[in-house]
Parts: C-alpha cells; sequence; structure tokens
C-alpha cells in the first residue's frame, strides 16, 4: 500500500507543491486505485488522482489518448446539448510538465482528473424518477458522443463485452481449475450449461451489419453516474477508461443490469436478486427521451437481448475470475467473485422469467 508522503509526492506531479492538504481513498472500484486529493487552493477544492491498473489496461497511454478526444469532444458540444441543465463532464488534468501521464519509479502509471463537485452516485436506486434520472444521464452521453467517429478512438480492450470470448475463456480455465464442489458452485457451472444458446447474438447483428459500431462508455453501471446533492438530477457519467469502438447495446444492457437490481451487486443475499421492471421502465424512458433520435428499429429489437445477455456476460466474468485465482477482479475475501456470480445469474434468470413484460415495455416507450 502507497503511504501518504508518497500520494502526496505523486499528486503534486500534477498541481504546484505546497496546495495539498490531504489525500484519501475514494469509491470502490474493483480496477484502478483512486484517491480524492485535497486542495488549499482559491478556486480548485479537489482533483482525483489514480493508478491505472495495467493488468487490465496494458496501453495507458492510449487510454489517455481516449479520454482526451473524448472529453474535449463532449466539452465543445454539451452547452448546446445540455440546456440549461446542469452537465459535466470530467477534465484531464496535465502535470507540470504537461503530460496527461506520470510513471513512478516502479513503472506505475498515475493520471489526474477534474473532481465534480457537489455529487454524490448510488449503489442502488430509490424509485423509478431516480432511475429515469440514471437513463437520461446514458442517453445524454451517447448523444453528446454520437457525431464522434469510431475509428477516432483506439479499441484498448479488445474482446471486452464479447461475449463468446468469454464464454471460451471461461472454458479454458474450466478445464485446468479444479473448483471445490458445493451447491452455490454446482448452480453457476449448470447455469453456464444452460445459457450458451444466446452467446452470441448480439456479435452476429453486428457481423451482419443489423447493429452499427458506435462509441460507448463500456461501464455505465449506477455508481458511475453522478447526482447534484441539491436538484437530484444526474449531472455525469465517470469513470472513462473503458470508453471505446462497440454497440451502445453493450451500455444499455450494463445500465439495466446494475440500475434494475434493488439488492445491489455485493449483496451475499443471491436468492433474493430479482429485476425490478418499474425500475427498468424509469430508466428507458429516461434514455429514449434524449437518445431516440439516433436509435433505428434494429436497436429497438436488440434492447431486450442485450439486458439479459449482459448480466450473464458479467455473471460469467466473476465465475471465470474465481476458478483462475481472481487475478482480475479486486477482492475482499475469498469466495468474493462466486458470490458475485450468483447476484448476476440470479438476475438473469430474473430478466428470463419476465421476458414479456420486458418487451412490452420496450414497445410501450417507442
Amino acid at each position: 500500500m502507497i503511504n501518504e508522503i508518497n500520494l502526496i509526492a505523486i499528486a503534486e506531479q500534477f498541481t504546484p507543491q505546497g496546495q495539498i492538504k490531504g489525500i484519501q481513498s475514494l469509491g470502490n472500484g474493483n480496477i484502478n486505485d483512486t484517491f480524492l486529493v485535497t486542495l488549499d487552493s482559491p478556486g480548485k477544492k479537489h482533483f482525483v488522482l489514480q493508478r491505472i491498473n495495467t493488468q487490465v489496461f496494458r496501453q495507458p497511454a492510449l487510454v489517455m489518448q481516449n479520454m482526451q478526444i473524448l472529453t474535449d469532444h463532449v466539452n465543445a458540444r454539451q452547452s448546446h446539448a445540455a440546456g440549461n441543465r446542469r452537465w459535466e463532464v470530467p477534465r484531464v488534468l496535465l502535470t507540470q510538465e504537461s503530460q496527461n501521464l506520470w510513471t513512478d519509479q516502479n513503472g506505475g502509471y498515475w493520471r489526474a482528473i477534474s473532481f465534480v463537485e457537489n455529487a454524490q452516485s448510488f449503489d442502488t436506486l430509490a424509485d423509478s424518477s431516480q432511475a429515469s434520472e440514471i437513463g437520461y444521464a446514458l442517453g445524454m452521453f451517447h448523444n453528446l458522443i454520437s457525431d464522434l467517429p469510431p475509428a477516432k478512438l483506439a479499441d484498448t480492450l479488445p474482446g471486452f463485452h464479447i461475449t463468446p470470448t468469454y464464454c471460451q475463456e471461461y472454458e479454458n480455465i474450466l478445464r485446468k481449475a479444479c473448483p471445490h464442489s458445493s451447491p452455490e458452485v454446482n448452480y453457476c457451472l449448470q447455469f453456464v450449461r444452460s445459457c450458451t444458446t444466446f452467446v452470441d447474438i448480439l456479435e452476429n447483428a453486428k457481423a451482419t451489419g443489423k447493429l452499427p459500431l458506435r462509441l460507448i462508455h463500456g461501464d455505465p453501471k449506477i455508481n458511475n453516474v453522478l447526482f447534484d446533492i441539491n436538484t437530484h438530477k444526474a449531472i455525469s457519467i465517470i469513470d472513462l477508461d473503458t470508453v471505446k469502438p462497440g454497440l451502445v447495446h453493450y451500455d444499455i444492457g450494463d445500465c439495466l443490469r446494475s440500475g434494475c437490481n434493488p439488492a445491489g451487486e455485493e449483496t451475499e443475499q443471491w436468492e433474493e436478486v430479482y429485476f425490478d421492471t418499474d425500475l427498468c421502465q424509469g430508466i428507458l424512458q429516461g434514455y429514449l427521451d434524449v437518445a431516440q433520435a439516433f436509435l433505428s428499429e434494429n436497436d429497438y429489437i436488440y434492447i431486450y437481448p442485450a439486458i439479459r445477455l449482459i448480466s450473464f456476460e458479467l455473471g460469467l466474468r466473476f465465475l471465470t475470475d474465481y476458478l483462475a485465482g481472481d487475478v482480475y477482479f479486486k477482492i475482499k475475501y475469498p469466495e468474493h467473485n462466486l458470490a458475485r456470480a450468483l447476484v448476476q445469474f440470479k438476475l438473469t434468470e430474473s430478466i428470463e422469467s419476465q421476458e414479456t413484460n420486458i418487451r412490452q415495455i420496450i414497445q410501450d416507450l417507442r
């Protein structure tokens, strides 16, 4: 663990010496190490300092290049698109040498991002009004980048959200692993075997031209949406590491997967997990109010398959990491990734059991 003295020295690469009042851990992300830097400055009060996980993001320079291109584009467009509503996109902060990355003596990559003040995020949604704001945030984000050509951004995570690839990785790991037999493990293994029929549905739609390649956020879970603490309106989507070319359905599915589970992703009561269709309707209503201008007939057709697929996909990734010895996601206890997989698989079951209702919600909102 990096001590505070070292963190201050690193943070001072991005701000004049003597301005830093304190540094503390920020958020509960599964990938990067994130800190909030507090400043003694008449203007800027805080910024976010992060060490990029190069086991996941193997080309940090390209990650930052993508982030710079995207934030510059969005900041140029957002005042017109957002109207009178507050909407902010985190800005990339430069070092004293005008670089967007700083490398420490151990080869660690650090970056600084502006902090969105007077904002908060939630791990679960309180009601459909809050859900609608989540949908608005994703719709606004997609709207703001809808005219940015996908070719301008690098694919920094090849294979990300390509479910058939995750299935192959799972099979490879399963052949090598000797998982301890338990009701929970057996449930997961059986569930994966039952889901092989739909894993390539989005990739086939992309390959046949039914769904176009667009720019996506890549990780629009609800705790990456910030709300103004006074107005209670959504004002930002953060965590832009995973921005890349892809299908907007990955984002739609991921947002609904995380938003429509009232128990939350980290619950240990996995048997009680269910997909809340009232929250689903709220998120989709908020999303389509902003995003419908660039959606096609086929886009609507594939919304339900995306909701089911992305829930299953994340469960598969958690299960694979558990079988591999927890090499990707951060864990807090030995069975953590197994518990996460159980939540996502139970959620997928609930989605499948409500397919008719979910499809009707999508139809009614068109």
